[in-house]
């Protein structure tokens, strides 16, 4: 969240020049419909979405309605984590698709989301929902009820980046996610072979095997800080 309206614009601006076609705003009570509409105004085209963080509260339906004229992606979150009940009411009392971030932590959260309509998209992130195998069963129950996915992004390295462009690449992860090349937020990668952005906003799914990353050892040994060694008796 920034603190004026011009600095959001100019920021939008950067990552639009570095090629991204989507972006996510982050919102709170007194600074979501002004930015919304500030960045809807000067981009019409743009796939725009915004994200709460569980911020609101049931009671700001009628609020969070006024976001609707600016026909965005999905409205992120908006209410508390543990409140799916209350994204349900919300879902019917806005057109914005609400969309499940941290309410879904594991498989059944997703049933019993999907069972109350309480959402219109969901956000797989597989270190919150549990692993990879129940990111896709989630993707695989969420394309059976007919209702899209995207990969949330959760500050991976290249390991995790790799991993989680590959779940991204199943059939249901229709929405643009947050997944984005290495060096948005790292100056180094532990990888010789990290993610860029495609002039088409995308990223390549690696073909090697396994994960597909190359750990650059020598550098991940420059950096490491502590070790811990596991080892199983057998």
């Amino acid at each position: 969240i920034l603190a004026e309206i011009v600095a959001l614009l100019e920021t939008v601006e950067g990552y639009l020049a570095d090629g991204y076609q989507r972006v996510k705003l982050k919102i709170k009570p007194g600074w979501d419909v002004e930015p919304a509409g500030a960045v809807r105004d000067r981009w019409p085209d743009l796939l725009l979405q915004v994200d709460g963080n569980s911020i609101y509260h049931l009671e700001d339906a009628e609020h969070l309605r006024q976001l609707d004229r600016f026909d965005l992606l999905l409205n992120e979150q908006p209410l508390d984590h543990d409140d799916i009940f209350d994204h349900a009411k919300l879902a019917k009392l806005i057109e914005t698709p609400v969309c499940l971030d941290e309410s879904i932590v594991s498989p059944d959260h997703a049933r019993w989301a999907l069972e109350l309509d309480a959402c219109g998209v969901i956000n797989i992130k597989p270190s919150r929902i549990g692993g990879l195998a129940d990111s896709v069963a989630v993707h695989d129950m969420c394309q059976a009820a007919g209702i899209p996915v995207w990969h949330g992004g959760m500050l991976e390295t290249g390991i995790g980046r790799a991993i989680s462009v590959a779940l991204a690449s199943l059939p249901n992860f229709t929405l643009p996610g947050d997944i984005s090349a290495n060096d948005r937020y790292f100056e180094r990668d532990i990888v010789t072979n990290p993610f860029t952005l495609n002039s088409n906003s995308t990223l390549t799914v690696p073909d090697g095997p396994g994960h597909g990353a190359q750990v650059d050892e020598a550098y991940l040994e420059e950096v490491t800080v502590e070790k811990v060694c596991l080892r199983r008796d057998r």
